[in-house]
């Protein structure tokens, strides 16, 4: 399992275009994906779970992926979520 505090650099937080925009690259990996903010935990490949979390620029998450390509999972979605876009 591998697991990172990332702080949303998005514009727009995690809102509408940009969470299906992480949903849709949190779904090209086989690893289960979590999205923790404020000790709230919903599955990153779930649209409903990430704008349930009402993700603001400036706000930090933790990113959790369990499986043969948390790695690169974590990865893709930390660099998506710290993009300025």
């Amino acid at each position: 399992m591998a697991e990172q505090q990332v702080e949303v650099k998005l514009k727009s937080g995690l809102q509408a275009r940009q969470a299906a925009l992480f949903v849709q690259e949190a779904n090209r990996y086989s690893a289960d994906v979590f999205l923790t903010k404020d000790n709230k935990k919903v599955n990153a490949k779930s649209i409903m779970g990430i704008m349930s979390l009402a993700v603001a620029k400036g706000s930090k998450v933790i990113l959790t992926a369990d499986g043969a390509d948390e790695a690169l999972a974590l990865n893709g979605l930390v660099k998506l979520i710290q993009s300025e876009d």
